[in-house]
């Protein structure tokens, strides 16, 4: 099954990935990631259709979740989905350079980055080395909710999807292509029970300050 072109619009390709991640929640992939399809597509030019940003927690793999063969999708895994600039250069080269028309940035339930940072919150103790960094890009989104909300978790890593979708939208190289409507960059959760991604509602992932 080819690729679908990278032209194709923000709206169809959103439709792709959630037809995709119903294709796996039913147990009828497509796709088994076979070696005969890495080499389909081996000596052509790449055309992704979607870029997905995510975690990298083992339970969540992401070619997988929306039933992707080679060469369909752009995938970007970070620590609860941390933008730093390799990140955004990376989502930025292949919407300028690729075409791709949709970023997707999925959180998931149960994230142990987005723990790590209440614990780091409630306590003070902010972590050492690079894992600071990550914990303090997080927190932004666990203060807002509050560590004494009994559900600070699962909400701050909602608002956290919501802050990355935000901070995406803004960056310098994709605000115009979001704002004619070029470009789609979309919030959304999965499921780690029963494998389903969800959108999150519009109004959830309008644009705000990302700072």
């Amino acid at each position: 099954m080819p690729s679908p072109p990278a032209a194709r619009s923000p709206r169809a390709a959103l439709a792709e990935l959630l037809t995709g991640n119903r294709r796996f929640v039913s147990g009828q992939p497509l796709h088994g990631h076979d070696v005969t399809a890495a080499a389909a597509v081996a000596s052509g030019d790449q055309q992704p259709y979607a870029v997905v940003l995510g975690c990298i927690d083992s339970r969540v793999p992401l070619e997988a979740i929306f039933d992707q063969t080679f060469g369909s999708i752009c995938v970007i895994r970070t620590g609860a989905h941390v933008l730093d600039r390799a990140v955004c250069g990376s989502i930025e080269y292949v919407v300028g350079q690729l075409g791709v028309r949709l970023v997707m940035v999925l959180g998931h339930e149960r994230c142990g980055a987005v723990g790590s940072t209440v614990d780091a919150v409630r306590t003070g103790r902010r972590p050492g080395g690079a894992l600071g960094y990550v914990v303090d890009r997080i927190t932004p989104a666990v203060r807002e909710v509050g560590v004494a909300d009994p559900a600070v978790h699962p909400l701050a890593i909602r608002r956290h999807v919501r802050r990355t979708v935000a901070a995406l939208r803004a960056d310098d190289l994709l605000a115009d292509r979001v704002a004619t409507g070029e470009l789609a960059v979309v919030g959304a959760l999965y499921d780690l029970a029963t494998g389903e991604v969800t959108l999150l509602p519009a109004e959830e992932t309008r644009n705000r300050p990302p700072g």
